[in-house]
């Protein structure tokens, strides 16, 4: 079959399909609407989608030889939506990041695999995430088996890239690290409040939260090895009701991101440390509680080559490699490619107009639906041809 014509038959009906997901949009781990939309389209397809924790899993193939995964994340954001589009998502989640696109192509995926399951010399295994936005939704799946029965040999995930790219780029790293690692924590500070006039009388977590954060900044200045990338953000500092009160907790929220693995178990370790030891240097104690976090995405040089070779014979106009790509941010399915060998591609899906002016988490982000069929068309030939070459 060639996948990209067929998926530009089929064009009408993956844009749908990434309507219905937008206009709809869910945020986290449970996402009912979503799933029970992707279980129903599955099964129109002709496969036999079930349960994989709170995502959607189905296999397709002769059940034979190497099992080769495709990941698309389906969450939203918790934000309002202001693209002015009529698809609009109106219930205070937006799709401003195109995962709903990265569903309907694997969707679509899905469907031209089904048509063509006798060319498939092995298995494909589909994997549909929510919850990739808080870091929960690979490591849900991966605890309830995404990656086991059957075992999966390989994993391929794309998402799409807004801005100011014409479509037909697709980015991605072969050599080093892709994105970076994240976890996120609270500090809760106590200490003991009084009255504003007699500060001998307490101990305050005001001033401990401040010295904490300093301290914290040391760790990136004198601790990490230069050679590395770290960056350690605190991004929310709460405590106290009124000014002339000085108040029994305060609370500070972060991110710690770096591109090695031996870097994120260093900060987050010393993290720990310097919010209890700096706690108790002026009376006080503090908790750490950590977010979900995620481990820098590495891609598998030798499997990403062979994705790039594949996506270049796909057959569509204008597609145009772009290697070396790194980014501060973070990606859930970091967690599959730490189990598994992998490659994740950025795949453009931007404008040239005022259109692609708003980036991916920005109300007004937009996404060219030009995009989809490309998407679906690499992923299904990709898949083909990976598992008949690993046959």
């Amino acid at each position: 079959m060639n996948f990209y014509e067929r998926a530009l038959a089929l064009k009408e009906e993956t844009v749908a399909n990434r309507r219905y997901l937008h206009s709809n949009a869910e945020v986290g781990l449970h996402m009912p609407i979503a799933k029970a939309y992707v279980m129903d389209k599955l099964k129109e397809y002709g496969l036999e989608p079930k349960e994989c924790g709170e995502g959607v899993t189905a296999t397709l193939g002769n059940g034979n030889g190497k099992v080769l995964l495709l990941r698309a994340d389906m969450d939203a954001l918790p934000m309002c939506e202001e693209s002015g589009l009529d698809f609009a998502s109106q219930n205070g989640c937006a799709h401003t990041c195109g995962h709903d696109c990265h569903a309907a192509m694997l969707l679509t995926a899905a469907k031209m695999l089904k048509e063509s399951e006798n060319e498939i010399e092995g298995t494909v295994k589909f994997m549909f995430q929510p919850a990739e936005e808080t870091f929960e939704g690979s490591a849900n799946m991966i605890e309830n088996g995404i990656l086991e029965n059957p075992k999966v040999d390989a994993a391929l995930g794309y998402h799409v890239a807004g801005g100011k790219m014409p479509c037909g780029i697709f980015m991605y790293n072969n050599a080093s690290t892709m994105m970076f690692s994240s976890d996120g924590f609270r500090i809760h500070i106590k200490g003991k409040g009084s009255h504003g006039a007699y500060p001998q009388n307490s101990i305050d977590p005001i001033n401990i939260a401040c010295h904490t954060h300093i301290n914290l900044q040391e760790l990136i200045a004198r601790e990490s090895n230069p050679e590395h990338a770290c960056v350690l953000t605190i991004g929310q500092l709460q405590a106290g009701t009124a000014q002339n009160i000085i108040p029994e907790t305060a609370m500070l929220a972060g991110t710690i991101r770096t591109n090695k693995p031996e870097a994120r178990e260093l900060l987050v370790r010393r993290m720990n440390e310097v919010a209890v030891k700096t706690a108790e240097v002026f009376g006080g104690t503090a908790e750490v509680e950590k977010l979900p976090g995620v481990p820098p995405l590495i891609c598998d040089p030798t499997f990403t080559n062979e994705i790039v070779k594949y996506m270049m014979k796909a057959g569509i106009p204008g597609a145009t490699p772009y290697p070396g790509i790194v980014a501060s941010a973070s990606e859930d399915f970091a967690m599959v490619a730490e189990k598994v060998p992998s490659a994740f591609m950025y795949i453009s899906a931007g404008y040239l107009d005022e259109r692609g002016a708003a980036p991916a988490h920005n109300p007004k982000a937009q996404f060219n639906e030009d995009a989809l069929p490309q998407g679906a068309a690499w992923l299904a030939h990709c898949a083909v041809r990976w598992l008949q070459e690993h046959k």
